[in-house]
């Protein structure tokens, strides 16, 4: 039974699951650390994450579902807490260019966290998105809007589930949406604006496993570092996979929004 497009991050996906994994097989590579999680859902891997860094801002969009977020957070605090981990669940809309920071909406930011964000994240995490083509283009162009932001580097870590279907289209089984992330890592590594750089790497998936479920051939690990440039020369910006970054190239400056 396949599951619609809103009900998505309802549920948790292997891609979740070989993350956390990968998490808890590298807590030295998060320790202390202050991470973005993208696309959270159920909030599992910021849940494992906060048990070993100091600040997780674990986001999606939707009430409902930012609402389940928040409450498995909560009743998991005590493992957290126990690390000295913190967890802010926060609205986050790939679609979108802006942060809400309206205190009357609910998940919304405050100034501070969003200044907060920008300068000490060092690491950002996204398990099993990729699913839309749409969604694939609001992720990466979300993606370099971060990274051409930062003042330093940022590492992130995207787990993926290949998934293989019929298509009318090719009359043949093919993994579109899977094809479609390879395109946008490609240019995402391939784009030149002076701003930043991207370097793009699969990750072997060796390492050891704490949770149960079925690690299949089908699961892979990614890591995209994006590292600043000095400003010297700033020329037009490329398409990095979707039309928004051939208008006007993305603001330095921490981006605020008055209204969600």
């Amino acid at each position: 039974m396949a599951t619609t497009l809103e009900d998505v991050g309802k549920q948790v996906w292997r891609g979740a699951f070989l993350l956390a994994d990968f998490i808890l097989s590298s807590p030295d590579m998060f320790r202390g650390a202050t991470v973005l999680e993208l696309g959270a859902g159920t909030g599992l891997t910021s849940i494992i994450m906060a048990t070993i860094c100091k600040t997780t801002f674990c986001t999606d969009v939707g009430a409902d579902l930012l609402s389940m977020c928040k409450k498995n957070v909560t009743l998991n605090r005590h493992l957290m807490e126990a690390a000295g981990g913190d967890v802010r669940v926060r609205q986050l809309d790939w679609l979108q260019h802006d942060l809400c920071t309206d205190a009357d909406v609910e998940f919304s930011w405050t100034e501070e966290e969003v200044e907060d964000m920008y300068n000490t994240t060092e690491i950002i995490i996204a398990a099993d998105v990729i699913y839309d083509d749409e969604l694939t283009d609001g992720l990466f162009r979300t993606l370099y809007r971060l990274g051409s932001s930062f003042s330093h580097r940022c590492s992130v870590f995207i787990s993926i589930e290949k998934r293989m279907n019929f298509t009318l289209r090719h009359m043949d089984v093919s993994c579109d949406a899977y094809n479609h992330f390879s395109r946008c890592l490609s240019q995402l590594e391939a784009l030149q604006d002076g701003r930043c750089s991207f370097t793009v790497q699969q990750l072997p998936t060796h390492f050891s496993q704490f949770l149960l479920y079925d690690r299949t051939e089908q699961l892979e690990l990614w890591k995209v570092t994006s590292t600043p440039t000095p400003p010297e020369r700033t020329p037009p910006p490329e398409s990095a996979c979707g039309s928004s970054l051939n208008a006007e190239p993305p603001t330095p400056h921490v981006p605020i929004h008055r209204s969600c």
